[in-house]
């Protein structure tokens, strides 16, 4: 299985079904009390890429897009309309946006990564997939410079320094990112006089793990 860095087009992403999924062990005890784990550090994404569909170009498309990626076999991104910027919806990006690390002096390789905080817990989550034109990178509050003082692999998600931050400094980022996935079906079944009668396929696709 390979790959691919391209998008699933982002016009048929818009208005599909689709959100995060947590994978939960429950065992109830003989006392009725219960005990609960995740085998799963991080959550999976599952979306209907079918539900974007409204006309039968876009049907066009999709069936192009799901040949060229071989069904499930190969990788593509997805843009997530309800979470794909570091900052939120009513805000512009900023470069302070996520911390991402913190300087060793010594360190100049950092991960792009989004914190998701509700009362006192937080959920790191890590972004392997940034939309490169996007991406911002300060240093204890102090903008830096895209080419001269880092750049950013948008296949892996890291951000390389030139030079590597001091000790304690605050390294931050902000960043549009896609959510690396793959169709979850080897199928796609359309008909066209059910599609022109307002019914669309189903097309699942899920997250995968890189």
């Amino acid at each position: 299985m390979a790959f691919h860095e391209i998008r699933f087009p982002a016009s048929l992403s818009f208005g599909s079904l689709g959100g995060p999924e947590r994978r939960t062990e429950i065992v109830t005890l003989a006392s009725g009390y219960e005990e609960r784990n995740s085998p799963w550090a991080h959550s999976r994404r599952h979306y209907d890429a079918g539900v974007g569909l409204r006309s039968l170009d876009d049907v066009e498309a999709l069936l192009a897009f799901f040949e060229a990626r071989a069904g499930q076999l190969h990788g593509f991104r997805w843009k997530d309309w309800a979470d794909y910027r570091s900052a939120p919806a009513s805000r512009a990006l900023g470069y302070e946006d996520q911390v991402i690390g913190t300087g060793d002096g010594k360190t100049v390789a950092f991960s792009l990564a989004k914190t998701y905080r509700s009362g006192d817990i937080t959920y790191t989550r890590p972004i392997t997939k940034p939309v490169g034109a996007t991406v911002l990178v300060g240093v204890q509050g102090g903008y830096q410079a895209e080419s001269i003082d880092w750049s950013v692999d948008t296949t892996t998600g890291v951000v390389t320094f030139a030079a590597p931050p001091e000790k304690g400094a605050r390294v931050t980022a902000g960043f549009e990112f896609d959510v690396p996935v793959r169709f979850d079906t080897d199928r796609i079944q359309v008909s066209v006089q059910s599609f022109q009668a307002g019914e669309v396929p189903q097309v699942p696709v899920v997250e995968v793990r890189l």
